[in-house]
């Protein structure tokens, strides 16, 4: 909103990801809204239980997603969490629905509990995850110019969705298995 009305604005991913800053337990991931790539802060926070039932808690994400993400996490790549409290959040106000973001919510909690950052370099969007195996999400080649025109400078993403073409400025990883992105990401 502006003195002369609505003025548009032509990325709405900037406004949501502005001061965005690698650090232990976030990601950024890139979901569709429609038909408009938007790149969204998931943010996560492990921590020891103090109780005798961890808490699982999460904003914007469906709890039993949640805890089927942490069943993931520790079958597939033995990072077990059931003496943690886990804590996650996608910030904004933003629901995600899409198993696009399943593999940025276990590379935030994976970089929670390792409290170390998702990539140890800066810029890194990190992408889908909806299986075992890698399966393709739908526009990945129009995600990634969305997150490189932003300044995002790295992408950890399934091999199925491999861009045809070289994205400018991205350097992506395109990985087959959970424990290929976690290695990735810790390395």
């Amino acid at each position: 909103m502006t003195e002369k009305g609505l003025r548009e604005v032509s990325t709405l991913c900037a406004v949501s990801v502005a001061s965005w800053q690698e650090v232990a337990g976030s990601c950024v991931m890139v979901t569709q809204e429609g038909t408009r790539p938007l790149l969204v802060e998931v943010q996560a926070l492990v921590d020891e239980a103090h109780a005798p039932n961890p808490r699982r808690l999460s904003v914007g994400l469906e709890q039993n997603r949640l805890a089927m993400l942490l069943a993931v996490l520790h079958r597939h790549a033995g990072i077990a969490c059931f003496d943690q409290d886990v804590f996650v959040n996608a910030v904004g106000g933003v629901k995600i629905t899409e198993p696009a973001a399943d593999l940025a919510v276990l590379l935030a909690i994976v970089s929670s509990a390792a409290q170390q950052t998702a990539a140890g370099q800066a810029g890194g969007v990190r992408r889908s995850w909806p299986g075992r195996r890698s399966r393709p999400y739908r526009r990945g080649q129009e995600r990634l110019k969305e997150a490189a025109k932003l300044g995002f400078t790295h992408a950890v993403i399934p091999k199925a969705n491999n861009p045809k073409q070289r994205v400018a400025g991205m350097e992506v990883v395109a990985v087959d298995r959970l424990e290929d992105a976690v290695a990735y990401c810790r390395g």
